[in-house]
């Protein structure tokens, strides 16, 4: 049977014949994000703009029935709720939005908990609630804060490894690439405000983990060649190397698509926020991959000679008794 090739295995596409337009139309984007997130702001869930946090138990269940729980509370009108198993299967912490102003007036917060219990019990029998808390927007705060860390510091971290492996040219464009991918997902937050939760800051690891790897790949295929071929222009070289690694960066994206775009379209809503931030993390991590980290190499100043060891007084009095010079 012959094996089915979207890509051939040797192409010549001039990928750095158009790094100069990409990277204007790269560059905007990520000036258009951010003006996004600064001016429209992000729309922050429970986790990170506070609420009230319900934990009951189901008594006579194994397991709490967490779907059901979400379409029920769904309609309550406090936003899409957020629910999590707390502790033992059958117990779980439910989190709603409180209004605007109601965190301000007394007892306010606690009848919603209130009424958020009475709505589960309505449905399913014998329930036992366990706490009824306000979030306040300074925990919400510090969770923001705790979340903009990490994300900075795997960031960083990834920048630091790559220049290690590396030369730090390549950590810089590494992080260029990062930084590109995570701007245009926080962008695309803000442009439609879909919820931000702690489920799109573990998204958006996941984009930053999926993006270092295609650039990982490509780099090395770089180093390679740049071993290889010693006169050849970096330009074209980066051509090559970046030809060399498609048939594997696009087949790699491509199958997840093909795992991703039935959860985005028939999946449950609970998750759209999630899987769409992934979506887009891996259309933009392949796009940077190929037109940000490569083409940036030749602005940061990579040359043939970058991984070639400096020749010490002992190796060339070895090269001249040899008569190589």
């Amino acid at each position: 049977m012959k094996l089915l090739k979207l890509v051939p295995e040797t192409t010549n596409i001039k990928f750095l014949k158009w790094r100069v337009p990409f990277y204007i139309v790269s560059i905007l984007l990520i000036a258009a994000s951010w003006a996004l997130v600064l001016t429209k702001g992000l729309n922050y869930g429970v986790d990170f703009a506070g609420g009230q946090e319900v934990r009951v138990t189901f008594v006579e269940r194994e397991e709490a029935p967490i779907v059901e729980l979400r379409d029920q509370l769904g309609d309550l009108g406090y936003g899409e709720p957020t629910i999590q198993r707390f502790g033992d299967p059958n117990s779980v912490s439910i989190r709603v939005r409180l209004p605007e102003g109601a965190e301000d007036q007394p007892g306010a917060a606690t009848a919603i908990g209130e009424e958020v219990v009475r709505t589960i019990q309505s449905e399913f029998e014998n329930v036992r609630q366990d706490a009824n808390e306000t979030v306040s927007g300074k925990v919400a705060g510090e969770f923001r804060q705790t979340a903009l860390y990490a994300l900075l510091f795997a960031m960083l971290a990834i920048a630091a490894y790559i220049w290690i492996r590396f030369e730090w040219q390549f950590g810089v464009g590494a992080l260029f690439a990062l930084f590109h991918d995570v701007s245009l997902t926080l962008g695309m937050f803000a442009l439609f405000q879909l919820e931000f939760s702690l489920q799109i800051i573990a998204a958006i690891l996941a984009i930053i983990g999926y993006s270092l790897n295609d650039t990982i790949v490509v780099y090395d295929r770089i180093r390679e060649n740049l071993k290889k071929f010693r006169k050849m222009p970096l330009p074209e070289l980066l051509d090559l190397s970046v030809n060399e690694t498609l048939a594997r960066t696009v087949m790699t994206s491509l199958t997840l698509f093909i795992a991703l775009l039935p959860l985005l379209f028939f999946g449950p809503a609970s998750l759209f926020g999630l899987v769409a931030a992934i979506v887009l993390g891996v259309f933009v991590g392949t796009y940077s991959s190929v037109y940000m980290a490569a083409p940036i190499l030749i602005w940061l100043g990579v040359t043939s000679d970058s991984f070639v060891p400096e020749e010490t007084i002992a190796d060339r009095q070895e090269k001249k008794a040899r008569g190589e010079i």
